[in-house]
């Protein structure tokens, strides 16, 4: 930083206890020095973690020389100022600062806050570009710019009151929906201000951000890019260990909605793990089936580069989880072919609605996936099966869970054709009535029939969670649910007032 005086001592102090702990052989450029001067005292944590990166440990130039399987870069040249230092804090927060809305001087330094995809496409422009094209890198519009998924939302965020024997609702603030589906989804970041804090270097003046701190998946970055590579490699270690680890992903991904993680707890391949994994390498590349692991996490299923013990790969690397996924199973309100878009706000159905199915559950074909890709996804997938079973038991295997999408697809539309019974009958009121569709209580049943029951009895065929499929909230609560959803309409209808009336009159 330029304004050294106060900081000669303390640099000095840095630069010794680097030497002592060994650091002092890293080839760290002037301005990740100067960072650090500070930093590492301001912020030890942050710094400890950083050092343990392989950010820390190798130059851009040194990692571009290795072998393609071995290789974690995907640019083929880096800028010759970058390529010599090792990945430090000036590398990330001052690259390209003049296109982030958060940038601003600091001490001297044009920095931004939040570090984006379009910063790190710069080392990896291959695993960015896969990841945009990803439905997580547009999570936050999939949500917030499609009308039925935001209702949910509301539905679930706002704050509802009790006056006169009335519920009513008003809409969820921003921090609340920052602390719930947002966390995930990603939020918008945006300059909203600037302020003026004492530090130990005087008085400094930093930019204010709306929608921060956030890691989700889709955030809005203040340079217009989209996603966080943070939400997987969590900083400022960006260790691939924790990304091919099964807790990661489970962050976001346990249920009930996506009950991923629960029931890879209790499948046979989360067994192993459980039991076996700590003797697992998770920080080798190429991933070597058999050698440094024995039985799959979500990694080794969706994302990574995978290898047999002689070199030959068995799944190539993907940042865009799509690539080996012929359905989705998260219904929406159905199962259904996956979106040919990462961008699912723009899909509307024949009814107008922005889902991919109508409430029938016929599919809105033009939005998804044909029968030739969702064959070609199969396959990919099954490569990673074939490492370690035959193609008897894989074949098996798919069979049953093809056929739990078209089991759990019925009974979503038994459920479906309750409510729209309801609304028909005036029960309930919906689309019609310009109503909220998830309201009143047999529409939250609804809900939880396709979003939390016929999900989780999928998932559990899709990974071998067998009781998550049939008591923990599988089979069994599909058939619970469908009674208490008729029950619900039958006592609905025998007290309309109508109907009173009619056996008032009879009654006489």
């Amino acid at each position: 930083m330029k304004r050294w005086g106060s900081t000669i001592v303390l640099m000095s102090s840095i630069i010794f206890v680097l030497a002592k702990s060994g650091a002092a052989q890293l080839k760290l450029s002037e301005n990740t020095e100067a960072c650090l001067s500070c930093h590492s005292q301001l912020h030890p944590g942050i710094v400890a973690e950083w050092k343990k990166s392989r950010h820390a440990q190798i130059t851009p130039g040194e990692a571009i020389k290795k072998s393609k399987l071995e290789r974690r870069i995907s640019a083929e040249t880096v800028p010759d100022a970058l390529a010599h230092h090792i990945v430090g804090c000036a590398e990330c927060h001052m690259m390209n600062s003049e296109k982030h809305q958060d940038h601003h001087d600091h001490n001297g330094f044009e920095v931004h806050i939040v570090v984006s995809p379009s910063n790190c496409l710069t080392c990896h422009p291959t695993e960015v570009e896969q990841y945009g094209k990803n439905l997580m890198s547009h999570a936050y519009g999939n949500l917030m710019n499609n009308s039925v998924y935001r209702s949910l939302a509301d539905s679930v965020n706002g704050i509802q009151s009790f006056e006169n024997m009335k519920t009513r609702i008003k809409p969820p603030d921003p921090e609340t929906n920052l602390d719930s589906c947002i966390y995930c989804h990603g939020s918008e970041v945006k300059v909203k201000g600037k302020t003026s804090r004492e530090t130990t270097m005087g008085q400094m003046e930093f930019p204010i951000l709306s929608g921060w701190p956030n890691q989700g998946v889709g955030r809005i970055n203040p340079d217009g890019s989209k996603g966080s590579c943070t939400a997987c490699h969590t900083r400022h270690q960006f260790s691939i260990e924790m990304a091919r680890k099964p807790y990661t992903c489970s962050e976001c991904h346990k249920g009930p909605d996506v009950p991923a993680y629960k029931i890879y707890e209790v499948s046979k391949h989360g067994n192993i793990h459980s039991a076996l994994g700590k003797g697992w390498n998770f920080n080798a590349v190429p991933w070597t089936i058999g050698k440094d692991i024995t039985a799959p996490t979500c990694a080794t299923c969706h994302v990574s580069l995978l290898v047999d013990e002689n070199k030959e790969v068995i799944s190539e690397r993907t940042h865009q989880m799509g690539d080996r996924i012929p359905w989705r199973l998260m219904g929406l309100i159905y199962s259904h072919p996956h979106p040919k878009s990462p961008d699912t706000a723009i899909i509307k159905n024949k009814a107008g609605l922005p889902l991919p199915t109508e409430l029938t559950g016929e599919p809105a074909p033009m939005y998804l996936i044909d029968s030739k890709e969702r064959e070609k996804r199969k396959v990919a997938m099954q490569k990673s099966c074939l490492a370690c079973h035959s193609q008897g038991w894989v074949d098996g295997q798919w069979t049953r869970f093809e056929n739990t999408i078209k089991t759990t697809n019925e009974m979503t539309l038994t459920a479906t054709k309750i409510l729209l019974t309801a609304w028909e009958k005036g029960a309930a009121k919906g689309l019609a009535q310009k109503d909220s569709i998830f309201n009143e209580a047999i529409e939250k049943k609804w809900v939880e029939h396709w979003l939390f029951f016929a999900n989780s009895t999928r998932y559990a065929s899709a990974m071998v969670g067998a009781d998550y499929g049939v008591f923990a909230n599988g089979r069994w609560y599909l058939s619970k649910n469908i009674q208490e959803m008729m029950d619900w309409l039958e006592f609905k209808l025998q007290n309309q007032p109508e109907r009173k009336d009619k056996k008032k009159e009879k009654s006489k």
